[in-house]
């Protein structure tokens, strides 16, 4: 045996989430590098095909030039001739140039596919040390058994009862912190489960119950979390004086008929109590709040379910560890938010028209249950930043505890395992944040959890609000696109060209996609219509002219400007595109003053 301080295994398993975001980033980067090099290679085979269009120039005068050599020059070959040999020269280099950087492409795919292999071996190694250092922190739930059967025999002394405790799944194990901040709550569970649970001998015997009570400590590992179930078989919850305390205390209105589910959740309420009078036991006005409040700081939740005269059970779920979670990445807002994965019950894609009803009826319906619908930058108080429709909209369904509630965001980037960072005492206790993370990018993400956040009365207030905006929206889409950046969409074959003319853009303040050829443009048109397109004529699969016309001849985007940049600047092409619809035709190279001041032109004349 080896004695360790708890403290040192602590710190070893945080460097070692600390591994994981260093792996995380090295993975973005690297897919942004293989990204990069798929761009290339794209480049290099338009690239080889240019250099062939040449050779094939080159081959072409040669066979001319021998067609009307004088015949005093018949003896000479034609690449005897200064002009044709420079000119072999230079296509047969540039061929071995081309050739050479593709070799040098392949050579990098190679070595991009090797190094994934090894970060994943690495990543694999890596989880199976975090796993280690987990199980070394944690220990069997059963190391709580004699310190929960004391509480029960005192408490049964003090209050003249007789229950009997049976504990199962002690052999699940637990982090260390985990079952050390659980003390607490279970203790007041089980006076409770006696006190306010159990009835009296006498009571049992009048209802035909054994004298003896029985409570069920339940504990099982369910996913990603642990589940204690603790469950007494006395006479459930007083919904007769939980209604009488919740209106004296405020809560409901005397007029208010509250169901079951709205009665159980005020006992979580500050402050309340049933207890007839103050004992050491319960009725300390410090009860089932602060078991809820406890078990959210661990990132964990509280479901209760009673039957009258049958019992209470009251579920706790919990994280296996507090230093890993799965969690889902969504953008709302402009910023990137995690939500608890267990949380997550259905992610639905609904389009555009759906989403306008949801928000008139604020409410989603699945599996015969009403969600409660909401705008995540809404509940966030982010009231300035209205949703945006788009072709397919992504919906959240929730569950914590015994809430639901359903909400829409901008964006799902995904499902990601994170290392759950401290985030301090300020905010520790504020509703509706969980933890906090660092992605691999170095970006601090909040962990937050909707459902909390939608049980404010200030996010029901601005549920018409958010209708109001999206129907102003609808009915008029050139006052909604007016208060955000135009948006400007470049096609274009050429890395180099997209990238720059993104550049410029982005400096003079617009927004800006980019798509590489007319076929990958007409698949981001159904996503989004953008104020204005720049287009090239010359690219693969679908090029600019087919591009232009297959768009002015769709009523849905035909109203968009095009300004047409490319280098084909003979009057057949010029004549070409003012046919098909072309506002503007701009050669290359051109200036990039001319072209803002087309394009706002354009920009100005379409707002009209």
């Amino acid at each position: 045996m080896l004695r360790v301080r708890a403290d040192l295994i602590d710190r070893l398993v945080n460097e070692a989430g600390e591994v994981a975001i260093a792996r995380a980033r090295v993975e973005g980067e690297l897919r942004s590098l293989k990204g990069n090099l798929l761009e290339l290679t794209n480049s290099v085979i338009r690239l080889r095909s240019q250099v062939r269009e040449i050779e094939i120039q080159a081959e072409s005068q040669i066979q001319s030039r021998t067609s009307h050599v004088k015949a005093g020059e018949a003896d000479f070959d034609p690449l005897e001739f200064d002009r044709f040999t420079r000119f072999q020269e230079l296509t047969r280099s540039l061929a071995e140039g081309v050739n050479d950087v593709s070799t040098v492409q392949q050579s990098l795919l190679r070595n991009i596919d090797d190094a994934d292999a090894a970060l994943l071996a690495q990543a694999r190694l890596s989880r199976d040390v975090q796993q280690q250092l987990f199980s070394i922190r944690t220990v069997p739930f059963g190391s709580l058994s004699e310190r929960l059967y004391r509480i029960m025999r005192q408490t049964a002394k003090e209050l003249d009862k007789r229950a009997n405790l049976e504990i199962r799944g002690t052999q699940v194990e637990l982090d260390r912190s985990v079952l050390e901040k659980l003390v607490g709550p279970l203790e007041h569970l089980l006076r409770n489960a006696l006190d306010h649970g159990i009835e009296s001998r006498e009571e049992r015997l009048k209802r035909g119950k054994p004298e003896t009570g029985e409570i069920t400590v339940t504990v099982r590992q369910q996913g990603n979390e642990i589940a204690i179930e603790i469950a007494d078989d006395g006479a459930g919850l007083d919904f007769d004086r939980i209604r009488e305390k919740a209106q004296a205390l405020g809560l409901i209105t005397s007029d208010a008929q509250p169901t079951e589910a709205q009665l159980t959740e005020s006992i979580f309420a500050p402050g309340f109590s049933t207890a007839a009078k103050v004992t050491q036991i319960s009725g300390r006005g410090v009860g089932t709040d602060v078991v809820r409040s406890d078990i959210a700081a661990l990132g964990g939740r509280v479901d209760v379910a009673t039957t009258r005269g049958r019992g209470t059970t009251f579920l706790l779920y919990l994280p296996l560890t507090l230093a890993i979670a799965q969690t889902v990445l969504v953008r709302a807002g402009g910023r990137l938010w995690a939500l608890p994965a267990p949380m997550v019950q259905q992610v639905q894609q609904i389009k555009d028209k759906a989403l306008i009803n949801l928000y008139l009826t604020r409410e989603v319906v699945w599996q015969d249950r009403k969600y409660p619908f909401f705008y995540l930058p809404r509940l966030l108080g982010n009231a300035g930043h209205n949703p945006e429709t788009l072709r397919y909209n992504s919906i959240l369904l929730l569950k914590s505890g015994q809430s639901i509630a359903a909400v829409h965001v901008d964006e799902m980037v995904g499902n990601q395992e994170v290392v759950v960072k401290n985030i301090g005492p300020q905010l520790a206790r504020v509703s509706g944040i969980a933890g906090a993370t660092v992605l691999g990018t170095g970006e601090v993400v909040l962990i937050i959890n909707p459902v909390q956040l939608a049980q404010r009365t200030d996010a029901e207030a601005q549920a018409p609000m958010v209708v109001k905006t999206m129907q102003a929206a609808r009915a008029a889409a050139a006052s909604a696109a007016a208060s955000g950046p135009p948006l400007v969409m470049i096609v274009d074959d050429s890395l180099t060209v997209r990238k720059i003319t993104s550049r410029l853009l982005t400096r003079e303040g617009f927004e800006v996609i980019t798509a590489k050829d007319g076929l990958d443009a007409l698949q981001m048109l159904a996503e989004r219509i953008p104020d204005a397109i720049l287009l090239d004529i010359e690219m693969p699969r679908m090029d600019g002219f087919e591009f232009a016309k297959t768009m002015k001849g769709d009523t849905r985007v035909a109203h968009i400007p095009i300004i047409m940049i490319t280098s084909r600047t003979a009057e057949k092409h010029r004549n070409r595109a003012q046919e098909l619809g072309v506002e503007v035709y701009l050669g290359k190279p051109y200036q990039e003053e001319e072209l803002l001041r087309h394009l706002r032109e354009m920009l100005v004349l379409h707002a009209a």
